[in-house]
């Protein structure tokens, strides 16, 4: 018999959902991390979906993002959608790794009577190691104080090239990650590319925010930076990394294989057509 199960604070939802979420931890690395770093409060919501032998689904709400799910069937996923709905006036997205994705946003629609549609078909990949490529001219460093105007462009236009539901000011961003000192550079000459980390959890790291301005691409300057950023990290004692790439981006899928990284699963984040 199926049961849901609401948690007010990650501590606890972690105590119950970490084995299932770390039984395929590349393609929960969102959801873990999100429960590390994320500050939860009564507007938040994070459930499971339960059975004899134990967790067998897990959602979360940080708002003002969207729902975001892990692998669950359809008898998991019409709980969650039901649960979600007495949570929720509406919903705007969801995201998480197909097929679930797809049938939860049926599900929505079917019981909102709103429209659900695609927003961003993704691809997970893990790299344990690196291939280091053949790299350009310049050098790999940490992200300072004085990059913060570059970045601060920077981020605006990576949440906008890439259609995020991001809502905090990209110059807070940029100055954040700069003082986690999560975020780098790879200068030649003046800063060209950058990549930052995010959601340390447990053996795993992501990566993130790679971004090189149009003027310097096709140069292997992304390709540099965010394999110096992996084998960092790796040397640092993390097992893998891992990053989301966007489908419809042919290049950076690409680019990320030819440095090591290797597919995991196909994620997608769907508009719910509300909020």
């Amino acid at each position: 018999m199926r049961s849901l199960h609401r948690f007010t604070e990650p501590k606890a939802f972690l105590t119950q959902a970490e084995p299932f979420l770390r039984a395929k931890e590349v393609e929960n690395a969102l959801m873990l991390g999100i429960c590390e770093s994320a500050r939860f409060d009564d507007s938040c919501y994070l459930a499971t979906v339960e059975e004899d032998q134990g967790v067998v689904a897990c959602a979360l709400r940080t708002p003002p993002h969207g729902a975001l799910l892990t692998r669950a069937d359809r008898q998991a996923l019409e709980l969650l959608a039901s649960d979600l709905a007495d949570k929720y006036q509406d919903l705007s997205a969801v995201a998480g790794p197909e097929p679930a994705v797809g049938d939860f946003a049926r599900l929505w629609a079917a019981r909102t009577g709103v429209a659900a549609g695609p927003a961003m078909r993704m691809r997970v990949f893990e790299a344990r190691r690196v291939v280091q490529p053949r790299l350009p001219a310049g050098t790999f460093r940490a992200a300072t104080e004085a990059d913060l105007p570059t970045v601060s462009r920077w981020a605006a236009a990576f949440i906008d090239e890439a259609g995020l539901d991001e809502p905090s000011d990209p110059d807070d961003v940029a100055r954040e990650r700069i003082r986690e000192s999560s975020l780098f550079i790879w200068e030649d000459e003046q800063p060209v590319s950058m990549a930052a980390w995010a959601g340390r959890t447990g053996r795993m790291v992501r990566i993130n925010y790679v971004y090189t301005p149009p003027e310097h691409r096709g140069r292997g300057y992304a390709s540099a930076c965010v394999a110096s950023l992996t084998q960092q990290l790796l040397n640092e004692g993390f097992a893998q990394c891992c990053l989301y790439t966007d489908l419809a981006n042919p290049t950076s899928n690409k680019i990320y294989q030819a440095i090591g990284y290797r597919p995991v699963c196909d994620a997608a984040e769907y508009n719910l057509g509300a909020g």
